[in-house]
């Protein structure tokens, strides 16, 4: 697996868990802590498909 792809896993991971964490908050705060979660996992998914470039030595 490409060291890219792991990064993007993880920053997926943590935000599955922050959102898990927001969840349970509930109020006001749960919701900011839910949507700043969901975002890290949008992003990592989308840094996954994102095109690597690879440098020619």
């Amino acid at each position: 697996m490409a060291k890219s792809s792991v990064t993007s896993m993880t920053v997926a991971g943590v935000g599955a868990v922050v959102t898990g964490v927001g969840r349970v908050m509930r109020g006001r705060l749960g919701a900011v802590v839910t949507g700043f979660g969901l975002a890290h996992v949008a992003l990592g998914l989308l840094d996954m498909l994102r095109p690597t470039v690879r440098q020619h030595s």
